[in-house]
């Protein structure tokens, strides 16, 4: 097959995907994964992907979700700052909810020497916590979903209905001053809408990337939250439009 067929095919495969493997695309083109890797950064030099560690993406579509390995390595000191800037938020004896987003991963481990309660749906944050005897962990059931590492669905719903938090660091996929905050996936957005009514005060927790754009569903409106932290200062009209509706805007840049 010839290098710029090949290309236009993991075109195809991206666009439907949204996300892919260097591993898996060597397998399915039957070639060396530095050959994957050279097309991939060809593909990114002409604009059409972001390569990470082991994969590439991109965050066109509203239907956008992207697999949980490329994610964990995607914007990786975004959310470092976003969650150094969490560390400072948070106080011992806090009771604070992280979702199963990789962005909470991040400030899961800057506040993991804490004492604090922690409740979670995410296998990954209760894995790195449960060790920590400062810790009062609370995992929220539900069905396992592999592809979000997370605890999903009816059972996941009804369990948090039973808690409150102080705090909760909540992400989401995209967000919009014409559509609000959305999600990609119906059930996560779901959650995040249980841990709205439950939370005292909700931190969304988002990266630049992640300004300007809508995804499929509708997690809530921006006068359900308090605060905005992101890593990147945004356009004034941001300030003024978060200023409206009384929203707290954390640039850590």
């Amino acid at each position: 097959m010839l290098a710029v067929t090949r290309k236009n095919e993991i075109k195809e495969i991206v666009l439907e995907k949204k996300s892919v493997t260097v591993t898996e695309l060597s397998k399915q083109f039957s070639v060396t994964e530095e050959t994957i890797r050279r097309d991939l950064k060809a593909l990114e030099d002409e604009g059409f992907l972001l390569r990470t560690y082991g994969g590439a993406f991109i965050q066109d579509g509203v239907q956008n979700e992207v697999e949980m390995t490329i994610r964990e390595t995607a914007y990786v000191e975004s959310k470092k700052i976003i969650a150094r800037k969490c560390l400072e938020l948070v106080h011992n004896g806090d009771s604070i909810f992280l979702d199963s987003s990789t962005t909470a991963m991040f400030v899961c481990n800057q506040i993991k020497d804490m004492r604090l309660t922690v409740l979670t749906n995410s296998l990954k944050i209760t894995n790195l916590l449960s060790d920590c005897a400062n810790i009062n962990l609370i995992t929220i059931g539900g069905i396992f979903t592999p592809q979000y590492m997370a605890f999903l669905g009816k059972s996941t719903l009804q369990a948090m209905g039973g808690f409150f938090v102080d705090k909760a660091f909540l992400s989401c996929r995209s967000l919009s001053m014409e559509h609000g905050i959305t999600d990609s996936n119906e059930q996560i957005a779901e959650l995040r809408q249980k841990v709205l009514e439950r939370a005292n005060q909700t931190f969304l927790i988002a990266d630049y990337s992640k300004f300007n754009k809508t995804s499929f569903i509708k997690i809530c409106d921006f006068d359900e939250i308090q605060c905005i932290i992101t890593d990147k200062k945004q356009k004034q009209e941001w300030h003024e439009f978060l200023d409206s509706k009384s929203v707290r805007l954390y640039e850590c840049e």
